[in-house]
């Protein structure tokens, strides 16, 4: 082999192995989704502007089982848990928490607030890296984490890996037979432009976290926990697989 083709070739193995490609090759990706919690969640998925929506949207995820689902190269999407959900055969139902229009398979609308969201862009047009955050923006029913499986240096895990709604404010609280199942946003429980970063508060100068949100950081410091808050919170990563954990081990 000629030097120039070693070196070459060398410098190649480096730069993928310090960007953590791991199978970045265009035979898409693989999110692992792990029900760790006692009781059973209902994950919905959505595929962004343009992007297929896997596994039609939704499904039942026991108590301790997992599932794998394979995305494409470039993929973008969220993924959020629903829990204390009853449907039918034909997929009608209800769920207390993250609810999609009382359908089992969600068909291009969010979950109804609280609900804690995974969001993700997996490559773009514009740029190699994949892009990942646990959001409280829309607020909080359950612990969730995303990691990615063999990344490159820098990857980062993106969690809220503690019950919120064991100190949820009592203004923000969600309760269901006397229960919190889940704990609002502030923007949700005061439907006020300063709390939803709308209008003149729609920009990083006048957008400030509230007393809420400050709460939610303290608590989850590696959750996204209000409009403009990417700096501490969005994960930057090139990795074959990423692994979502609804109630991950602490």
């Amino acid at each position: 082999m000629p030097v120039f083709s070693y070196v070459f070739s060398i410098i190649v193995c480096i730069v993928l192995s310090l960007t953590g490609t791991n199978g970045s090759d265009g035979t898409g990706h693989q999110l692992i989704l792990v029900n760790n919690c006692n009781e059973s969640v209902w994950p919905a998925i959505l595929g962004g502007a343009g992007q297929k929506t896997p596994k039609d949207g939704g499904f039942l995820l026991t108590s301790g089982q997992e599932i794998t689902i394979d995305v494409p190269q470039k993929w973008s999407g969220r993924v959020w848990g629903r829990q204390y959900c009853n449907f039918d055969s034909n997929g009608n139902g209800s769920c207390a928490t993250g609810d999609c229009s009382g359908q089992l398979h969600c068909r291009g609308m969010g979950g109804e607030p609280p609900a804690t969201v995974v969001e993700m862009t997996l490559g773009s047009s514009s740029s190699p890296l994949h892009f990942y955050d646990v959001s409280l923006v829309d607020g909080f029913n359950l612990p969730v984490s995303m990691r990615p499986i063999e990344g490159g240096a820098g990857c980062g895990v993106a969690s809220c890996e503690v019950d919120l709604n064991i100190c949820c404010p009592s203004a923000l609280e969600v309760r269901v037979g006397g229960s919190v199942v889940g704990c609002k946003s502030a923007c949700l429980a005061m439907q006020s432009a300063k709390y939803c970063c709308t209008g003149e508060y729609s920009n990083p100068k006048t957008c400030k976290p509230t007393i809420f949100a400050h709460l939610f950081k303290a608590i989850c410091p590696k959750a996204y926990t209000y409009a403009f808050d990417d700096y501490s919170s969005l994960n930057k990563c090139r990795a074959r697989r990423y692994l979502i954990t609804f109630c991950p081990p602490k």
